[in-house]
């Protein structure tokens, strides 16, 4: 077992054992322990701090290469997660900095730094803004309705799971480009949500 700082380490971490079929499930995942690696040359050491649950989660227990390599069963669980450094053996991450990557369900990541970034300190934005608003949640909805979808003011738009992560952002930004909003949920509560308090002109429940 590694010794680092305060002592050795112990990580706890969720493997994918089964493929589900329908919902993912409990019985599906297997938790266990393992002892935290020593950090190579090169590596780092993240604490996880938050764990992002996205429907593409689900893609990713599927038996298929998608966007993203296919997980084997037995491996961690993939997830985009939040962290802090804790120790540090490359030179371009320092212990203390904040970074945004793949380090999926677990307590702790060991590895190198490939498809890990440093998160800018910005003051009043909290940490886990860079998991939603500012982070790849706003980033789909921006991106995809600006330069893809290409909404001009007067125009009605039309957002199905409008009160989901992606569809609630969205719509915001649509009115902000001057559109009628229509947005499509799954419950009366949900589509008195983002009528009065996100500025969505309709709800269809």
């Amino acid at each position: 077992m590694a010794s680092y700082a305060g002592g050795p380490k112990l990580n706890h971490q969720w493997r994918l054992v089964s493929r589900p079929h329908g919902r993912a499930k409990e019985s599906d995942f297997e938790w266990t322990e393992a002892s935290v690696p020593d950090i190579a040359e090169g590596q780092i050491l993240v604490r996880i701090l938050y764990l992002s649950l996205d429907p593409t989660n689900r893609i990713w227990m599927e038996p298929i290469d998608s966007y993203l390599p296919m997980l084997p069963l037995g491996a961690i669980m993939r997830g985009i997660t939040l962290g802090v450094i804790e120790v540090s053996r490359n030179s371009g991450y320092a212990s203390g900095d904040s970074v945004l990557g793949l380090g999926g369900w677990q307590e702790y990541y060991v590895g190198d730094v490939s498809g890990w970034t440093k998160l800018p300190r910005i003051p009043g934005l909290p940490l886990t803004a860079f998991l939603s608003a500012v982070g790849h949640i706003g980033f789909t909805a921006y991106f995809g309705l600006l330069d893809i979808g290409q909404p001009r003011p007067g125009e009605t738009l039309v957002i199905s799971a409008a009160a989901g992560a992606v569809g609630s952002v969205a719509g915001q930004i649509g009115k902000i480009a001057g559109c009628r909003v229509v947005g499509i949920a799954g419950s009366d509560d949900k589509c008195q949500w983002i009528t009065g308090d996100l500025g969505f002109d309709v709800a269809i429940n």
